[in-house]
C-alpha cells in the first residue's frame, strides 16, 4: 500500500512539475520579441517596392517588441514551375525562404498595384507555403497610383483568409507614391504616414501576441 501510494505521489509530483516548467516556458515566450517578416512583393526592374520597404523597416526597427526579417520576391528567385524534385541549388531557395516564413510570428506585405491586383510573384511565393501561414497575422503596406494599392490588398485578403491567417484591418497606403519621396527616400511629409504605421504595428503587435499566447496553449487546429 505504502509502494503504491508514494508511486502516485511521485507520478503527481512529476506532472506538476512538468505543469510548472511548461508554465514557466510559456510565460517566458510570451515576454519575446515577436519576429515580424516584411515581405517586398515586387520583382519589377526599377520597382519602387525598395523605397516603400526601407521607410517600412526605419518605423519597425524603432520598436523593441519586435524583430524584423525581410523577404525580398526579388532576391528569393523562386521558380514558377512547381516541380516534385526541383534541382538543389533550386530546392536550397525554397527551404531558406521556408524557413523564413515559418521562423515569424507575424507578416507585412508590401505590395503595389498592377492592373487592379498584386504582383505573380508575390503570388508564387504565397503559394508554396501553407502551414508557414497559419494562425498568423498578416498586414498590408501598399503604394500605386490613384488607388495607392488598396485593391491589391483587398484580393490579398481573400488569399491570405484561405491560408488561416488573420488580416490586419488598418492599412497603409501611399497614393502617387514616387510624388511623396525625396531622392534620398525620405517622405516629404511624414506626420501622416507615420501615425498610420504606429496603428498598424500596434494592431500586428495585438494579434501576433494573443495568437502566439493561443498557440502556446493549443496549437492551432487540434
Amino acid at each position: 500500500m505504502t509502494s503504491a501510494t508514494n508511486s502516485a505521489t511521485s507520478a503527481a509530483t512529476a506532472t506538476a512539475t512538468a505543469t510548472a516548467t511548461a508554465t514557466a516556458g510559456a510565460a517566458a515566450d510570451a515576454t519575446a520579441p515577436l519576429r515580424v517578416a516584411v515581405i517586398l512583393g515586387s520583382d519589377r526592374h526599377g520597382r519602387f517596392g525598395p523605397v516603400i520597404g526601407d521607410w517600412l523597416l526605419s518605423r519597425v526597427r524603432t520598436r523593441e517588441d519586435l524583430v524584423v526579417d525581410v523577404v525580398d520576391v526579388a532576391e528569393a528567385e523562386l521558380p514558377t514551375a512547381f516541380s516534385p524534385h526541383p534541382e538543389p541549388d533550386v530546392r536550397d531557395r525554397l527551404a531558406r525562404v521556408a524557413a523564413q516564413i515559418d521562423a515569424a510570428d507575424a507578416f507585412i506585405v508590401v505590395t503595389p498595384e498592377y492592373n487592379h491586383s498584386f504582383p505573380a510573384g508575390l503570388k508564387n511565393l504565397i503559394d508554396r507555403h501553407r502551414a508557414e501561414w497559419q494562425a498568423k497575422p498578416v498586414a498590408f503596406v501598399s503604394y500605386g497610383g490613384i488607388s495607392g494599392g488598396l485593391r491589391a490588398v483587398e484580393q490579398l485578403r481573400q488569399v491570405f483568409a484561405e491560408l488561416h491567417t488573420v488580416t490586419v484591418r488598418d492599412t497603409v497606403s501611399f497614393h502617387s507614391a514616387q510624388a511623396h519621396f525625396d531622392d534620398e527616400g525620405n517622405h516629404l511629409d511624414p506626420a501622416g504616414p507615420d501615425a498610420a504605421a504606429k496603428v498598424l504595428l500596434d494592431q500586428l503587435t495585438w494579434w501576433a501576441r494573443a495568437l502566439r499566447d493561443a498557440k502556446a496553449v493549443r496549437p492551432y487546429g487540434s
